[in-house]
């Protein structure tokens, strides 16, 4: 029996909306396909999903097609010029948007019936901590929680973190600063919200690289493209590789700490193959 891959599966977040977390989520996902990944990229941000947009990608099915039982999830999903199977969400829809917790867990679970092998699943979730995304983080193995050095997206950051640590109980959080000036500047706003965590919240949070502010960022999101695509040797394309080949370098979780999971079966089978 061919064993099959153990999917790691990473929640993309932010506390508040703007911060760049569908830039972070595409880019990361290119990053690891160009390093030879097969990635798969869940839209999961159901009100303004516009991960497909971003990758220059059409899809003539979306969630709302999942969710209303016209289509499966392997039947709407699309594999993009960039070769990421990307699974859209669905824009501009207010059902979507406040999609319940027991909605969100039947998506989580269709996940175990797809058959391609996957190394990594990026899930990027809607800002905020509405019960769908507090479900699908909880669902994730790791969470990177997207900050910009401003008081309202600390203090949103910090908001994100305690109901996940606290009230979820969650571990395998990580701080990504987005649009710094520099590497120390990132490394910085890490130490001054991890101190916090660890005063109040008695619970430290990780951390891997920055994101430098890159005006070419802007430029490919109005090409339809990725940074990674339109302008490979920018600060910002440099600081995904590295963010990407950080990732792969992660220990392999085996307990992870949320209830439901992203391709539990295919977990379940992993450790029984194992045994």
């Amino acid at each position: 029996m061919t064993k099959q891959k153990i999917t790691e599966v990473i929640g993309i977040a932010s506390g508040k909306g703007g911060v760049g977390k569908t830039t972070v989520s595409i880019n990361l996902a290119v990053a690891l396909a160009q390093r030879g990944h097969d990635v798969m990229l869940f839209d999961a941000d159901l009100g303004l999903a516009n991960a497909q947009i971003a990758l220059g990608a059409r899809a003539e099915y979306n969630l709302s097609h999942f969710l209303a039982g016209q289509k499966t999830l392997p039947e709407i999903t699309l594999k993009t010029r960039q070769g990421i199977q990307l699974i859209p969400g669905a824009s501009g829809m207010q059902e979507l948007a406040a999609l319940s917790q027991v909605q969100a867990a039947s998506i989580v679970q269709a996940f175990s019936e797809l058959s391609k092998d996957i190394d990594y699943l990026i899930v990027d979730v809607a800002a905020g901590i509405s019960p769908s995304v507090l479900a699908f983080l909880g669902a994730c193995q790791r969470r990177f929680i997207v900050v910009q050095d401003d008081p309202s997206s600390i203090a949103d950051a910090y908001g994100t973190i305690k109901v996940l640590s606290q009230e979820m109980h969650l571990d395998e959080i990580y701080l990504l600063p987005n649009m710094v000036e520099t590497q120390t500047q990132g490394w910085k706003l890490y130490q001054r919200l991890n101190d916090v965590c660890i005063r109040f919240l008695n619970e430290s949070i990780h951390y891997l690289t920055a994101i430098e502010r890159d005006e070419m960022v802007l430029a490919a999101l109005k090409k339809y493209q990725s940074v990674m695509e339109l302008a490979p040797g920018t600060a910002a394309a440099r600081d995904f590789r590295r963010l990407a080949e950080l990732c792969t370098q992660l220990r392999p979780i085996d307990h992870p700490s949320g209830g439901l999971q992203f391709f539990m079966e295919r977990l379940l089978q992993s450790k029984s193959d194992e045994a």
